[in-house]
């Protein structure tokens, strides 16, 4: 690749290794090391406050193996300093956890090893599709996914009673649309989207749900079809039938203030949201205990069980490193062996299909989930949840700049939920953004 791509990290680079300067392992180009016996440089975050206890149980038993981790605070905060790392040509660590959309950016460019040199290709059918895809790059595992994250739709059965309208009948996007009607007419909204950085992700997971390429990526490539792609053209249709018959809030930001007000008080009445909701939700909306159920997301067409992933977060092992096989001895550990099963215990929602199908998973009388399963009003929560996070998926592909993806999204797209412009404009002013920000880091982009 070019080094334009390099040149903002290199900018930011000497104010982020100081912390992280002098960690990790040197530059190395296929050294794979020694599977017994290392020093490990980790970066991530640490939701959970697992790390230390998992770590331990792994040094325990690989006694050869140490690892160091680094809590790097954010998915943000880690991908921009692995950029830095990576520009500066040291401090780059042996393991690094990253959000699955962008690892796809760190494969394009060589900075990751392919994990299919240690066998990680044989493992696909251990995992759910959904966060499996999104880790490939032409064709081979970039690293390994920690859980999933595969879109659900959360609704308030009050809210819809109250509306005459029956949850468990909503099947296709077409009688979602049925139901947005009634609801409206009820005194609420059926959900939210005002198109801001937030919507980013749920508008991904519903495209990819339609089949939409919206761009691909073929090494220094990449093709971007954000308004003829069919997928993408049957998106943009209903998303735009919402907003012109003001059947979504479109003032209302993922995550504000005003949307946990919203969601308790009945005013937002379903959400399309990942399978990591049910806890947001129980302390976003207590007043609601009871009232929310979770089922499985429409259909773009009838019979259909297609699903996709909002959200979720994976582990890699930089190419750098000196010590792959034992960095990929730690990665498996953590996301396929018995680390799995202790990240899972602590709350991520596994993508490991061994996990989910298990009786302990979707046991409702375990404290944890009889505590969810009151607040979704007896719902067996876990195994709705489980039984989405199987269903099949699309290929599907992100930005190797997801980040400026994310960001440029809310600059454009919020403007169609303003009603500024249409959604398709406004889709095609975001591809000309994209466009024009990947020319500038060294690729060659073509829009369609």
């Amino acid at each position: 690749m070019g080094n334009a791509k390099r040149i903002v990290a290199v900018v930011a680079a000497a104010a982020t290794m100081i912390g992280l300067a002098g960690c990790g392992s040197g530059n190395s180009d296929g050294n794979k090391g020694s599977e017994s016996k290392a020093d490990l440089i980790f970066w991530g975050w640490d939701t959970g406050n697992s790390m230390k206890k998992i770590i331990a149980n792994f040094e325990k038993a690989n006694p050869g193996v140490k690892v160091k981790f680094n809590n790097t605070g954010t998915a943000e905060k880690t991908s921009t300093a692995l950029s830095n790392a990576v520009a500066a040509k040291k401090g780059i660590p042996d393991v690094v956890m990253l959000e699955d959309p962008t690892v796809t950016q760190f494969a394009v460019t060589g900075d990751l090893a392919d994990l299919s040199q240690f066998g990680a290709d044989k493992l696909a059918d251990d995992f759910t599709a959904g966060p499996w895809n999104k880790l490939q790059y032409n064709a081979k595992p970039y690293a390994l996914p920690i859980d999933a994250g595969p879109e659900m739709f959360f609704y308030n059965k009050a809210v819809f009673d109250k509306a005459g309208v029956d949850g468990e009948s909503i099947k296709t996007w077409d009688d979602y649309y049925e139901a947005a009607k009634k609801i409206k007419a009820a005194g609420s909204y059926i959900t939210n989207s005002s198109g801001a950085s937030g919507d980013y992700q749920p508008f991904t997971a519903q495209a990819w749900q339609a089949g939409a390429k919206p761009w691909k990526v073929d090494g220094e490539k990449i093709t971007i079809d954000m308004t003829k792609d069919p997928g993408m053209k049957k998106y943009i249709e209903f998303r735009q039938k919402l907003i012109d018959e003001d059947l979504i809030d479109t003032k209302t930001a993922n995550w504000s203030d005003e949307w946990n007000r919203e969601l308790n008080d009945g005013t937002l009445a379903s959400l399309t949201i990942g399978a990591w909701m049910p806890v947001n939700l129980m302390s976003g909306a207590p007043d609601q205990k009871g009232n929310w159920r979770v089922g499985s997301l429409p259909q773009w067409e009838a019979g259909k069980q297609v699903s996709a992933e909002d959200g979720g977060s994976a582990l890699a092992v930089p190419k750098a490193n000196k010590s792959q096989a034992a960095a990929y001895k730690f990665v498996r550990y953590m996301t396929h062996d018995a680390g799995a099963q202790q990240m899972a215990d602590s709350g991520t929602f596994s993508s490991l299909k061994k996990i989910l199908n298990s009786s302990s998973f979707t046991d409702p009388n375990s404290a944890a989930n009889k505590k969810v399963n009151d607040y979704f009003g007896g719902q067996n929560v876990n195994k709705i949840l489980a039984e989405g996070a199987q269903r099949p998926t699309e290929k599907f592909q992100y930005l190797p700049y997801n980040p400026f993806a994310q960001t440029a999204y809310g600059d454009e797209i919020s403007k169609a939920y303003h009603k500024d412009i249409t959604l398709e404009k406004a889709m095609s002013n975001y591809a000309q953004k994209l466009a024009d920000h990947g020319k500038q880091e060294g690729y060659t982009v073509t829009v369609k």
